[in-house]
């Protein structure tokens, strides 16, 4: 029964061990990647919606790139554009980018690492060919 025992210690270790794995609390890092990524694939549900009104064409364009530091002034630009507040989904929208903003200037600020500082990739961003099959 000793090598049972041992043998069931050892599989209640590794079950905890992989419980704690994934109950850990995310980085500034991955908190910052995870909510560029909802607000730059909100943008694109907004704008491809039928039903929102017709200043959304002039919102500004809102690509995402946490590892360029102009994507701050990008930030900043979208959450000050004066119109579409009445647009809800706007106004959400604008809401993550502050919420977004702030991450990155107060709680994260020493934790990221720019590696560009190219505003026109933030323009004009090269994507990815898009794998057709």
């Amino acid at each position: 029964t000793l090598p049972t025992m041992k043998m069931l210690l050892s599989l209640i270790a590794l079950v905890s061990a992989a419980l704690l794995a994934n109950t850990a609390p995310p980085t500034c890092y991955s908190r910052v990647l995870s909510l560029s990524k909802e607000i730059t694939e909100s943008f694109k549900e907004l704008q491809t919606s039928k039903a929102v009104d017709s200043c959304v064409e002039t919102l500004p364009r809102l690509y995402l790139d946490i590892h360029n530091y102009c994507v701050l002034a990008k930030l900043r630009d979208f959450v000050a554009y004066p119109r579409c507040d009445r647009v809800l989904e706007v106004s959400e929208l604008k809401e993550k980018a502050r919420s977004l903003y702030t991450i990155m200037i107060s709680y994260c600020r020493r934790d990221l690492v720019f590696l560009t500082d190219d505003c026109n990739a933030l323009e004009n961003p090269i994507l990815p060919p898009i794998e057709t099959s």
